[in-house]
C-alpha cells in the first residue's frame, strides 16, 4: 500500500474520507473490542514505526522517539479500537508541541473510536515557560491557611500555607479552589487566578462538547470524567493564559486543544516543524544584522580651545591727524 499523506490521514480522523482498505492487518484485528493484551500493545507500536520518519521530524531534538513512545505505553490499551487516523493525527500533535504523552503533560484518550491530544496543566506551564514565564499552579484544601485579598500589594495580596507536613492531602479535606500564576521575565507576578470547583464545572459543561457527547451517548470516558482535578487545574491555567502576554506557540496549543474538544483534527493546528525551522533561522539572522549595527559610536576628541583674534581696526581720523608731522 503506498503510504498516505498526513493530509489524506486527517482527513480520514475527522471522517471526511474512508479508511483505505490497506490498514495494517495487524491494527485491523484489533479494532472494535475492548480486549486488549500486551502483545497488542506491542502490535500498535510496530504499526507507528512505519511513521518513524514522521515522528523524527515532528519531535523537538531534546526529546527522542524511543522517550516519546515509552510515555505512550500505559495510553495504548484505550487507544487500541480507535481508527488509526485519529492515532496518528492525535500523537503528531503531541509530538509537533514537544510534549510527552505521559498524562502529566499531555494525554492521548479516546473518545468513541476517535483518538484525541489532551494537553494538561504541565503542558501549558511547559509551553508559559518556553516564553520566559515561571509558572505556579496550586490546588487550596478545606484546612488549608489561605489569603485573598486582590487590593493588597504583592506579595501580600495572596498567601496560601498548607499543612503538608503534618497531614495528609486526605486530612486537609477536599480541593476547594484551583490556583495560577505566573513571574514574568521582568521580575513583576502576573494576576492570580482563582478557580472555584463550581466554575471549572461550568467550563465542562459550557465548553466541553467532547463531554457533552459522552453524556448523551451514556459514556463516561472522557477525562473530565475520569481526571476532574487534572482538568480543574488546566481549566485554571488556561485563564492564566488569556492574563498574560501568550506566545504563538500558545495561542496554537489552545487552537489544537479547542479543535479536539470538537471532534476535529488537531494536527492542523500544530507547529510546522519545517516553518519553525525556518522561524528560528529568519529569527537568528534578524539578531545577528541588529548586532552588526550596533556599533559604538566614536568617543568624541577633546577639542583645543581656539584663540579668537580680533582683527585690527582702522586708527581714527583723530588719531591719524595727529600723526602727520609739521612742515
Amino acid at each position: 500500500m503506498p503510504a498516505l499523506s498526513l493530509k489524506d490521514r486527517v482527513r480520514i480522523a475527522t471522517g471526511t474520507a474512508p479508511d483505505p482498505a490497506g490498514v495494517p492487518e495487524q491494527l485491523a484485528d484489533i479494532k472494535g473490542t475492548e480486549q486488549v493484551t500486551p502483545p497488542m500493545n506491542r502490535t500498535v507500536l510496530e504499526w507507528l514505526e512505519q511513521y518513524a520518519d514522521e515522528f523524527d521530524d515532528a519531535l523537538p531534538s531534546h526529546m527522542d522517539r524511543a522517550s516519546f513512545f515509552a510515555a505512550l505505553r500505559p495510553s495504548l490499551p484505550r487507544l487500541a479500537t480507535c481508527t488509526p487516523a485519529s492515532v496518528l493525527d492525535a500523537l503528531l500533535t503531541c509530538a509537533r508541541f514537544g510534549l510527552l504523552p505521559d498524562e502529566q503533560h499531555a494525554v492521548i484518550t479516546r473518545e468513541g473510536k476517535l483518538a484525541r491530544f489532551v494537553p494538561m496543566a504541565q503542558g501549558f506551564k511547559e509551553l508559559m515557560q518556553r516564553a520566559g514565564l515561571i509558572v505556579h499552579v496550586g490546588e487550596i484544601r478545606e484546612r488549608d491557611e489561605f489569603h485573598y485579598e486582590p487590593t493588597a500589594p504583592c506579595p501580600q495580596d495572596f498567601v496560601h500555607r498548607p499543612d503538608v507536613q503534618n497531614k495528609t492531602p486526605e486530612e486537609r479535606g477536599d480541593v476547594v479552589l484551583c490556583y495560577a500564576f505566573a513571574w514574568l521575565p521582568d521580575g513583576r507576578r502576573s494576576q492570580v487566578i482563582l478557580l472555584r470547583r463550581e466554575e471549572a464545572e461550568e467550563i465542562r459543561d459550557e465548553y466541553s462538547e467532547a463531554y457533552q457527547r459522552a453524556k448523551a451517548e451514556g459514556r463516561e470516558d472522557t477525562f473530565w470524567h475520569t481526571h476532574f482535578l487534572h482538568m480543574w487545574r488546566k481549566s485554571c491555567v488556561r485563564r492564566l493564559a488569556k492574563a498574560v502576554r501568550m506566545s504563538a506557540e500558545m495561542v496554537a496549543l489552545v487552537k489544537a486543544d479547542e479543535a479536539g474538544e470538537a471532534g476535529e483534527a488537531q494536527s492542523y493546528h500544530a507547529p510546522d516543524p519545517e516553518a519553525a525551522r525556518l522561524l528560528a533561522e529568519a529569527e537568528a539572522a534578524s539578531k545577528a544584522a541588529e548586532a552588526s549595527q550596533d556599533i559604538p559610536a566614536p568617543t568624541p576628541t577633546r577639542r583645543l580651545p581656539v584663540k579668537r583674534v580680533q582683527p585690527r581696526r582702522k586708527p581714527s581720523r583723530r588719531a591719524r591727524r595727529g600723526r602727520k608731522t609739521p612742515a
